[in-house]
């Protein structure tokens, strides 16, 4: 039993560490391209701007819902059930 709730730890901080890698990798890509966008386009700004909080927004979303999944694989732990 001790064995899964190690290993469910590890998962658990690989789950997380991948969704901050991830939601920082796609920030900087929305970054970078929303500059590129509003430096062709000024006048476009405001209607990419809105666009753009909508997509943070939604990026934001993936840690959550990781952090959610860890949580409950750390305290209610479906896989001890299943050591006998």
């Amino acid at each position: 039993m001790d064995l899964v709730v190690g290993l469910s730890a590890i998962a658990v901080a690989i789950l997380i560490a991948f969704a901050a890698l991830g939601t920082g990798i796609g920030f900087a890509l929305l970054g970078g391209r929303f500059l590129e966008a509003v430096a062709r386009q000024p006048e476009l700004a405001p209607q990419l701007q809105t666009r753009m909080f909508i997509v943070a927004g939604l990026l934001d979303a993936i840690p959550m819902i990781s952090v959610g999944i860890g949580l409950f694989i750390l305290f209610a732990n479906p896989f001890v059930g299943l050591v006998g």
